[in-house]
């Protein structure tokens, strides 16, 4: 039987009674005759139950989504999606940077800091492609049972005891691309995917473009079998006639997860020293699938980037940077406070991530934005920047491993400023050849992405 993930009615009804109580509404009520008419939770790691709800169920859950989304949140004052709003409530918005005498190209990245950049997230989200979805103590046992931890190199499966591997088997579709044995260029991934389509956005659009011009980009351009959670459910609602950024709320409990996040790179590189751009940018992407706490990641995300690409700055005065572009009463801003302390405080990581583990997961969903930014955001600072030790302690934090990996590399790998300062062991297995589903770039190489790149953030 065929059963299409992360949108199914039924699926949506639990993480929406989750979301629900994260953003400050009360669902009691309707979780009550939810669970009432046999509803049950939402499937912990799949993306749909394993079978079909009955008629009834299925239409009870499409009216209780409704009635959920039409609850007050007492976050809602601290936490807008507008970007006026937003701004208001950043005393510490950066301003744009003087243009006057300065060359266009005054604080540009070189095209090696961006071949960097692109190979640093490839290889950050390879390292945790294999590892997605497993918990924090499967991650650690299989790392240890081949001497690689702490992480120091790719997964491998030589010499995993067979008994471990059943207890904890990797990631269904990654494992055979993405293990040490395994790896022959850069294997397809959204992570990989969005940041492509982007420069495409660019390329079209220019940096004035619409959230109606990303959304028209995928329906020309992205297969819906390669969507998932929020960026899923808004592509069903643009294919049923609504438009953005009601897609982004109309019945899509994953609005705070990291998808918006994982679409942000392109729009720091392109803006170099710009971080109030490279967010603006980030949030007219970020809202045609996500709200407040899942726009704000994005926005941090691509204000850090911005930030490392003039080449000048060090990690930490980055993530100063893009802690400015969000409201500082926002849950994503304490959850970013509280890691920045916990990194500063503690020697070893791993005590690091067991701390956030204990706050945030067993409220958050493994994708939600903020747990996952936090970590973000905890394992750069831990690791100084150096990029090694910012891919390895992102993914040994668990979480969506993949994601975490290929955003830390991003911008380890564009502080960085060059591949030949990437360790060899991370770049050669890729071969300068990455698989994506996006039309004409199968195949391509990182140096072509970086000259593509290059182009758009040199462009008047």
């Amino acid at each position: 039987m065929l059963r299409l993930t992360w949108v199914q009615p039924e699926d949506l009804l639990g993480h929406e009674l989750r979301q629900a109580r994260l953003d400050g509404r009360e669902p009691s009520r309707i979780e009550a005759r939810w669970r009432a008419a046999g509803g049950l939770e939402a499937p912990s790691r799949a993306g749909a139950s394993t079978h079909r709800a009955s008629r009834y169920l299925r239409l009870l859950a499409e009216d209780l989504l409704d009635e959920l989304a039409d609850l007050p949140s007492a976050f809602s004052e601290d936490e807008p999606t507008d970007l006026a709003r937003i701004k208001t409530l950043c005393p510490d918005w950066p301003d744009p940077p003087a243009r006057a005498g300065e060359s266009p190209t005054t604080s540009t990245p070189t095209q090696e800091a961006l071949e960097a950049a692109w190979l640093g997230r490839a290889i950050g989200c390879l390292l945790g492609k294999p590892v997605e979805k497993l918990p924090l103590d499967g991650i650690r046992a299989l790392a240890r049972a081949t001497g690689n931890w702490p992480l120091t190199s790719y997964f491998t499966a030589r010499g995993v005891p067979e008994e471990l591997l059943a207890e904890h088997p990797w990631n269904r579709r990654s494992g055979p691309t993405s293990l040490a044995e395994n790896i022959d260029g850069m294997p397809e991934d959204d992570d990989l995917d969005y940041p492509i389509l982007n420069l495409v956005l660019l390329r079209r659009h220019g940096r004035t473009f619409s959230t109606a011009d990303v959304a028209r980009l995928w329906l020309e351009e992205l297969p819906a079998g390669r969507t998932f959670t929020a960026e899923r459910v808004a592509y069903r609602n643009l294919l049923t006639g609504i438009e953005p950024p009601h897609t982004a709320r109309h019945r899509n409990p994953f609005r705070e997860w990291i998808g918006a996040r994982i679409r942000a790179d392109v729009h720091g590189w392109t803006n170099p020293g710009d971080p109030a751009a490279a967010a603006g940018q980030a949030h007219r992407d970020a809202v045609l699938t996500h709200t407040a706490n899942g726009v704000y990641a994005a926005m941090f995300t691509a204000a850090v980037i911005a930030t490392a690409a003039t080449g000048t700055a060090d990690v930490h005065s980055c993530l100063r940077t893009g802690r400015r572009v969000i409201p500082p009463r926002s849950r994503l801003a304490r959850a970013i406070d509280h890691a920045l302390r916990l990194a500063e405080a503690h020697e070893d990581f791993d005590d690091v991530v067991d701390e956030l583990h204990a706050r945030y997961s067993p409220a958050h969903h493994w994708v939600h934005a903020i747990p996952n930014t936090a970590l973000l955001a905890a394992a750069l600072t831990h690791a100084d920047g150096d990029f090694t030790g910012s891919i390895c302690r992102a993914v040994s934090g668990g979480l969506d491993t993949d994601s975490n990996g290929a955003t830390a590399g991003s911008i380890a790998g564009l502080l960085a400023g060059d591949p030949a300062a990437l360790p060899d062991r991370w770049r050669a297995p890729l071969k300068n050849r990455l698989a994506t589903t996006v039309a004409d770039f199968d195949g391509t190489g990182f140096d072509t992405l970086a000259h593509l790149t290059h182009l758009e953030a040199t462009r008047p």
